[in-house]
């Protein structure tokens, strides 16, 4: 997918990828942060993003708060001062404009190697060569809590932000996205069951199937209340991660 405002750049970048990938297929281009997250929510998956910074209607990571973005991202613009902001947000490479040839392909090897081999489906563990969170900290107001991994139930996307419940039911407002906290927090700990959930193995009470997709219904618990209603701490497994879900459930 091309995410670009400019018509002569998305073109350029299409002749450019043809010339070097021709088996690489641009199914999808957006001008807009609009057109992109609509795209993301209900479009046919994709691979990979090269994403311009400054789009139509504002920058690239009102994207990031919108929606959580499940595939690398390798961001295109004319200004090198994005892109500390750019790795912050989990960005795969950084491509100034005009894009040369050997940076695209530099930039798309990096994210073909970085893509794991498929491999039978396993209970995701540990890297023992990465050193995960412990803790998380969130702000309130002007202080910083420190919140531990094995306090915290959920971390969700809703209405642009993103937020962390803990299991005692306290909620907070988080600066990070999805797709970072998922590589940074501990696997064995925690999954993330959609783009816009993450859980903790701590708080799954119950699962149960309705159709292709779980649900999970967690804590904290609300007292006097349905189980699985929809005023209960729910939180929806997508299609393609039921079966690694489960493998990790145990």
């Amino acid at each position: 997918m091309i995410v670009e405002d400019e018509l002569m750049a998305q073109l350029q970048l299409k002749r450019l990828l043809g010339e070097s990938f021709p088996d690489i297929e641009v199914v999808a281009c957006a001008d807009s942060v609009a057109q992109t997250v609509e795209y993301l929510e209900g479009g046919p998956s994709i691979d990979m993003i090269f994403m311009d910074v400054e789009l139509s209607d504002g920058d690239c990571f009102e994207i990031y708060r919108r929606c959580s973005i499940d595939v690398p991202v390798i961001m295109t613009t004319a200004y090198d001062s994005y892109a500390v902001k750019a790795f912050e947000t989990g960005g795969i490479d950084y491509l100034l404009k005009p894009i040369e040839p050997e940076a695209l392909k530099r930039a798309v090897t990096r994210v073909r190697q970085r893509r794991s081999p498929e491999v039978p489906v396993s209970a995701p563990g540990p890297d023992p060569g990465q050193a995960y969170r412990e803790r998380l900290t969130v702000k309130i107001g002007n202080r910083l809590l420190p919140v531990p991994c094995s306090d915290m139930a959920f971390i969700t996307s809703e209405d642009k932000y993103n937020y962390l419940t803990l299991l005692t039911g306290e909620k907070y407002l988080v600066d990070f996205t999805l797709d970072v906290l998922a590589d940074q927090l501990p696997p064995d700990m925690f999954f993330k069951v959609s783009r816009g959930g993450i859980v903790s193995r701590k708080a799954i009470l119950e699962v149960v199937r309705r159709g292709g997709r779980l649900i999970l219904r967690c804590l904290p618990e609300k007292e006097g209340l349905r189980p699985f209603s929809d005023r209960w701490n729910n939180l929806t497994v997508a299609r393609a991660r039921v079966k690694p879900f489960l493998a990790w459930l145990g």
